[in-house]
């Protein structure tokens, strides 16, 4: 079988929570094929691949957001109807289907059909509905803005697949639904965060995008997503809480699953612990980018450092994916004069590492299910984490679950509670030992890799099989 996984600023370009899924999940399945597409903001190379691509891994395709192919240029031909279902679309009223086929096939070039009357006069009558009052031709440039790289993407010949699988909504989600589509194959969506939520976060506190187009965009990213969410065969996501925003933002109920993630617990478990030290040793296992707001995990080292804690930080993770951010934090830990206490130690084996911690730290503003939570559980190691994504459930349990907490869940954005936490841990051995052990039992119970592959492994073969046979 040949599996289609669609990526969005992922992998093999960059490590973190879903490029790890992603190449687990091609490594545990040797028996099947894998085609990547990977849409990224600019074109890159394999050059800059962030991992060794497995045997089994068949091609590569990198699709950037600002691509702009050379192909003839070609008028658009579309009937009243087909203008209709096109409208509908671009002005978010319907997510129908026949308009991905109209713009990979009848609405001709980009050139020519964002040059087009068509074109014009449905902007015009979206300033309209809107009321803008700004610039007619500033509102313009981004409607073209917005939807260059839906039309550059829609009109890409996709390799051919038995199965997609998209591993968020948005852009990927688009070419996930153009594909099944096209191809008539089964459409798989997982979400580890909510896309369209995150996109949200980010617009409305973006300031390059003016107040008054932030709530087209917003409007755009969530088209987008119930575009996906109606196409797909299943909508995953990791934990609970994720399924019922899903449901709110579109997806059909009877569409809806949980797989947790999964993680090698053997390996992990079995890692010795280094002897006791006199400080409280933390651990982050964190890519170095905003979204992780690593500033505010300087800023409760601060804060112990001033109340006397004897601890060291050592914070895990590549400098170099927002190098401007990674040095603000760095020049951060100097202004504080912290450097005896807190270190970038840039992506390193944590398996080297973790037999060090006694505590480890996620101050994250935003997450799906974090691997390196489950990694650190896994380990023995009790949390410190932001009550982000499914974090209150892997450290406190579900419902369900018989075993005791694993850790501490604070507010986002509140270094003070991050340090009362690490205090609470130093003054407090024994429990800190205890509350490793639960997590690891946790983890032993729900959360290991062969769990959710076979999980995959016989929802592909499921899907396959109603869609009619094997490739291979």
């Amino acid at each position: 079988m040949k599996i289609g996984i669609i990526v969005e600023g992922s992998y093999p370009y960059v490590s973190g929570g879903v490029a790890s899924w992603t190449h687990t999940i091609i490594n545990q399945m040797p028996e099947h094929e894998f085609e990547i597409i990977a849409i990224t903001p600019r074109q890159l190379g394999a050059e800059a691949y962030r991992y060794d691509v497995p045997d089994n891994v068949t091609g590569i395709t990198n699709l950037p957001l600002n691509m702009h192919r050379d192909v003839t240029k070609k008028k658009p031909s579309l009937t009243k109807e087909e203008e209709q279902v096109l409208l509908d679309w671009l002005l978010f009223r319907t997510t129908d289907s026949r308009a991905l086929h109209l713009f990979a096939n009848k609405s001709g070039s980009s050139d020519c059909f964002f040059s087009s009357k068509l074109f014009w006069n449905i902007v015009q009558r979206s300033y309209e509905e809107e009321e803008q009052t700004g610039s007619f031709i500033n509102y313009f440039w981004m409607w073209r803005g917005m939807y260059a790289p839906v039309m550059e993407l829609l009109q890409y010949p996709f390799p051919k697949v038995d199965i997609v699988h998209t591993a968020s909504t948005g852009y990927a989600g688009l070419v996930g639904a153009a594909m099944k589509d096209q191809q008539h194959i089964p459409y798989i969506v997982t979400e580890h965060g909510i896309y369209s939520r995150e996109r949200e976060e980010e617009i409305l506190q973006a300031k390059w995008i003016p107040d008054y187009y932030k709530h087209r965009w917003v409007q755009f990213y969530h088209h987008l997503s119930r575009q996906a969410y109606q196409q797909a065969d299943d909508v995953i996501t990791l934990f609970e809480r994720n399924s019922h925003l899903q449901h709110e933002l579109g997806a059909p109920s009877e569409k809806l699953s949980i797989i947790p993630n999964g993680i090698h617990y053997d390996r992990l478990s079995q890692l010795e612990k280094e002897e006791v030290s006199p400080l409280l040793r933390i651990g982050a296992i964190v890519r170095v980018v905003p979204i992780k707001d690593i500033k505010t995990m300087i800023n409760a080292a601060k804060i112990m450092a001033e109340a006397h804690l004897p601890f060291e930080m050592i914070i895990m993770g590549p400098l170099d994916e927002e190098k401007e951010y990674a040095d603000e934090c760095q020049q951060l830990v100097k202004q504080y004069r912290l450097e005896e206490y807190v270190f970038f130690v840039g992506k390193v084996n944590i398996m080297e590492y973790l037999p060090r911690f006694d505590l480890c730290l996620l101050t994250s503003i935003s997450e799906g299910q974090p691997l390196a939570v489950l990694e650190g559980m896994a380990a023995g190691i009790p949390w410190v984490t932001t009550d982000v994504g499914s974090c209150h459930e892997l450290l406190n349990g579900a419902s369900d679950d018989r075993y005791g907490p694993a850790g501490f869940v604070v507010p986002p954005v509140h270094p003070s509670k991050i340090a009362e936490a690490c205090q609470w841990f130093f003054d407090h051995p024994n429990e800190m030992i205890k509350f490793g052990e639960n997590g690891q039992k946790r983890v032993q119970t729900y959360y290991q890799v062969q769990q959710f592959i076979s999980q995959y492994r016989n929802l592909y073969e499921r899907r396959e099989m109603q869609y009619g046979g094997h490739r291979i």
